[in-house]
């Protein structure tokens, strides 16, 4: 349970700073700059720390208000600041220390959250479900361990404050006043939530969270310049200025594809190849049956050599493929952020790191050619379809499926990403639970034209089937109970 008070930090500000670790002295030393008025500012605490048992990751969250900047025409706003993502302790309480431990060295996820909440007339406190927003995102990153970047979004599929408000899901950025912190346990940056419609998501998944960013920036009342959350927006961006849709998104989508690389999601595939029976060598994932799972080593090991071809700073690669567990209180929850931190100028792409033979080692899995698939899909994950295809295999790109009900992977490949296991030879290939589909660019525009009813903006009757059977190739969209069967 939480609870609200004011800042036990207040000590620090007054000039007692050295009684409290390095990085609560660097974050409330950056509070303290941007708000030298409020040394003391009401808090949202857990009663039970983190390290003590409790649920919550996060030791505090800071709310400030803020008055805004007439000049740049940004309102009044209340201003949440988290603590205890990145460590502040350097202890081993929440964080592993490491041993040899330099300046340039991050503990912790190196970064802490921010949000920014449009205050109502009257309003005298800060609400504080913003707090237990942050807390649930926290939880996110703990469990999952996969860390958020500026131009992430995260699907929410519910009010953010659990009213009837159209803000259900957000996107990702830096904080426009909070600057970069360095302490001994590394550097902290600081990204800010900011809350957009359903219409806004997709479109970040079908092209860019940054791009979408940068429209609500021009839009006053969707955010403006500081990106401010209104609860009370009842309007999207494209029903505001409806020329933003045509000649920024979908021209954006045409030239420049999508960044996003991956989401979790509900999804399943069935190897066509095999009769069921063959439970030795199957990797048929469906309704009633139970996919061979990796073993704890063996999904470290490939996590980590994912781990490492994000190290790549000139491709784009493919995210860590692990178990990912949600948060408790929001299991069907899907958080799409595992976008490309930068894209590549040229057509290729790569699912390897430059220092390694192949991404996953030979001898971990043995690779398994397919002759037939079946893919499954809840509708959600199925609107994004076209994305996947035109967005980025089209592009040269990749796109990754993450099951959030288990290890279950499905990459989809173009012809010019390097290091993928599936082949012009061998299209459909898997390692384990991880099928990939390589698809060729006439195969992709046969399929764009087949699946272009899948539309994001259309509720679709379920279930939808797609076949391709000269391609071997089927594609299920199901309802979501078929997913959330204690089967699966």
């Amino acid at each position: 349970m939480d609870e609200m008070r004011p800042s036990s930090g207040a000590a620090a500000h007054l000039g007692l700073a050295s009684i409290f670790p390095p990085g609560l002295q660097a974050i409330y030393g950056e509070c303290r700059r941007l708000y030298p008025d409020q040394a003391n500012p009401l808090q949202v605490t857990a009663i039970v720390k983190y390290w003590l048992g409790g649920p919550d990751p996060l030791d505090y969250i800071s709310m400030y208000r803020n008055v805004g900047c007439p000049g740049q025409d940004v309102p009044e706003h209340w201003h949440y600041v988290s603590l205890g993502l990145s460590d502040l302790y350097g202890d081993n309480r929440v964080h592993d220390q490491v041993s040899g431990l330099n300046f340039s060295c991050t503990l912790g996820f190196g970064f802490e959250l921010t949000f920014r909440l449009k205050r109502e007339a009257g309003e005298t406190a800060p609400p504080t479900w913003p707090a237990e927003l942050m807390q649930g995102l926290a939880r996110y990153v703990f469990q999952s361990e996969n860390t958020f970047c500026s131009g992430d979004h995260i699907s929410w599929h519910s009010p953010l404050d659990n009213s009837e408000s159209r803000i259900q899901h957000m996107l990702l950025t830096e904080d426009p006043q909070m600057q970069p912190v360095q302490t001994p346990f590394g550097h902290i940056s600081f990204l800010q939530i900011v809350g957009v419609c359903t219409e806004e998501l997709q479109a970040a998944q079908q092209w860019n969270g940054q791009g979408i960013l940068d429209l609500l920036r021009g839009v006053h009342i969707a955010g403006g310049p500081w990106l401010i959350t209104d609860m009370r927006r009842g309007e999207t961006i494209f029903e505001i200025d409806p020329h933003l849709q045509q000649e920024r998104v979908d021209k954006g989508i045409e030239t420049d594809g999508s960044n996003l690389s991956g989401v979790s999601a509900k999804c399943a595939w069935d190897d066509l190849s095999r009769p069921p029976e063959d439970e030795d060598d199957s990797r048929s994932i469906c309704i009633g049956s139970q996919p061979r799972r990796l073993s704890d080593k063996d999904t470290e090991q490939i996590r980590e050599a994912l781990r490492k071809g994000l190290e790549i700073k000139s491709k784009s690669v493919l995210p860590p493929i692990s178990s990912q567990r949600h948060s408790h209180d929001r299991p069907q929850q899907s958080v799409g952020h595992f976008q490309t931190q930068q894209i590549s100028r040229s057509r290729k792409d790569s699912l390897e790191s430059e220092s390694s033979a192949a991404i996953v080692p030979h001898e971990l899995v043995r690779t398994r050619q397919l002759e037939s698939v079946h893919l499954k899909f809840n509708q959600e994950s199925g609107t994004l379809l076209p994305l996947c295809l035109r967005g980025r295999l089209l592009h040269g790109r990749h796109f990754t499926y993450k099951s959030i009900n288990g290890d279950t992977a499905i990459t989809f490949v173009s012809t010019g990403v390097e290091g993928a296991f599936a082949t012009e030879e061998h299209p459909y290939a898997a390692h384990g639970p991880w099928l990939q589909i390589l698809l060729t660019e006439e195969f992709v525009e046969q399929m764009l034209a087949d699946v272009q009813d899948l539309s994001p903006r259309e509720v679709s009757k379920l279930p939808k089937e797609y076949s391709w059977p000269n391609k071997k190739l089927k594609i299920s969209v199901l309802p979501d109970t078929v997913f959330d069967s204690p089967l699966q």
